[in-house]
This record gives structure tokens, C-alpha cells and sequence, in this order.
């Protein structure tokens, strides 16, 4: 099992990592705030502002204070970056 730290010792399985998202968007807004009150939000952030969330298979939704890049990063995942045509 390969166990990906997303700040301040806490540690999620990166095989039943789904997507890591910014929280920046309504949508993702309003899928934290439903999973706060299905139970199922792990907030991880130890009270400093939210920059990424990891959307599990199990359903939960876990909240980290370390940047999506940075702990993409830290997975050793290749990105493919999209270039904008100007």
C-alpha cells in the first residue's frame, strides 16, 4: 500500500485516490459542505486555509492545507499540462 503524506503527519492511501481538486470552485464548495454534513468530510488542514481536496473512492472527502501540485509531486505522477493556444 503506497501512502501519500498530505501535511502535518496525516497520511491517505493514494490507490484509493480518485481526484485531488482545488477548492477554489462552487461545485467543489458545495461537495464539501455535503460531505460535512453526511459525515463523511476528514479535515486535515489543522485549521489553516484549505488548498486542495482529495476525493476518495470510499466517498470521503479529505481537505489538506498543501497545494494539489505539490503533493502530485510528491506521488511521482507525470502531468500532463494542456498549452494554450494564443
Amino acid at each position: 500500500m503506497k501512502l501519500l503524506n498530505i501535511g502535518f503527519g496525516n497520511m491517505v492511501s493514494a490507490e484509493r485516490l480518485i481526484a485531488v481538486v482545488s477548492p477554489d470552485s462552487a461545485p467543489i464548495k458545495r461537495l464539501i459542505q455535503e460531505s460535512r454534513e453526511r459525515g463523511m468530510l476528514i479535515d486535515a488542514t489543522y485549521g489553516r486555509k484549505t488548498a486542495s481536496v482529495f476525493i476518495m473512492d470510499s466517498d470521503h472527502v479529505v481537505l489538506s492545507a498543501i497545494a494539489a501540485d505539490k503533493l502530485i509531486a510528491r506521488l511521482g505522477v507525470e502531468t500532463l499540462a494542456m498549452e494554450e493556444e494564443a
